[in-house]
């Protein structure tokens, strides 16, 4: 069992998310840096399906009510157990009655924490995901919330290389055009690939609202809805792109000019508003 002290600005459970109920417009959900989790999960010697704890920006308090092993992965920043600095990229022992405090992470947006044995409360349609769009899955965490901890675990801890996700400077994703990239004019297709893009306040697990050049339109009407996904980029009527999120809506009205690739999502997890993106072809 952990008990939340402090949750800092946000912090959820999340796993590998719920697939498979778009047609009941659920979305996947699901940890925004899948990467990270798998990897604390391993360190550890869960499956890569435990859920962990995703922490927002640092702050994060919690005391253990038992002997366990856990790890950090994802946004690096300042941690302590009890006081004593504690690395990230590692196993970790957290006795009994001892607190694990997570300070703002230096760079990326979103640290990872994986105990052995996985966060055990109720699976929601197969996973213990929060999803903060659709209300499904367990509460963002507050302080008093006590996390249950499994006892079984998939294998022995083990070492891994801890491959940052997070990128200094301008973070450069690869995309592929359409669906819908016959709406837009020659010239808004040229700036989606030749201009940055910032990343605006408005940026939370449902997607991030990007600043740049209007992508104009090439022709007039509304869109019927059609499905979304993680990685979309939806271009509303002011042409400030949008690229959505683990927790972003399945189905959406405003044109896709693109999508960025499956693999390249998880690095945009780790964006701050005020950073840069731009999109190459993939």
């Amino acid at each position: 069992m952990l008990t939340v002290l402090d949750p800092g600005p946000l912090a959820t459970v999340q796993d590998l998310g719920r697939p498979g109920h778009a047609a009941l417009g659920v979305p996947r959900s699901g940890a925004a840096d899948r990467a990270a989790l798998r990897l604390g999960n391993r360190l550890v010697g869960n499956a890569d399906t435990a859920a962990g704890v995703e922490v927002t920006l640092g702050g994060l308090r919690v005391r253990a009510e038992r002997d366990l092993l856990v790890a950090l992965t994802g946004a690096a920043g300042p941690a302590d157990i009890d006081g004593r600095p504690v690395a990230g990229g590692e196993p970790v022992r957290l006795r009994r009655g001892a607190v694990l405090r997570l300070g703002s992470p230096v760079t990326g947006l979103r640290t990872y924490l994986a105990a052995r044995g996985g966060v055990a409360v109720q699976p929601v349609l197969g996973s213990r995901a929060t999803d903060t769009l659709s209300g499904l899955g367990p509460a963002p965490l507050r302080a008093g919330t006590r996390l249950p901890i499994g006892l079984q675990a998939a294998s022995e801890p083990q070492r891994w290389e801890a491959v940052s996700l997070v990128t200094h400077g301008e973070l450069r994703l690869r995309v592929v055009l359409g669906p819908r990239q016959d709406w837009f004019t020659a010239a808004a297709v040229d700036h989606l690939f030749t201009l940055p893009w910032t990343v605006q306040s408005q940026a939370d697990r449902v997607g991030l609202r990007l600043a740049g050049p209007m992508l104009e339109r090439g022709r007039a009407g509304e869109l019927p809805s059609e499905g979304c996904l993680r990685g979309a980029l939806q271009v509303p009527p002011d042409g400030a792109p949008i690229l959505l999120g683990p927790d972003g809506p399945v189905t959406g009205g405003y044109p896709v000019i693109a999508v960025v690739v499956d693999s390249d999502c998880d690095r945009s997890a780790q964006v701050r508003p005020g950073d840069h993106i731009r999109f190459e072809r993939a």
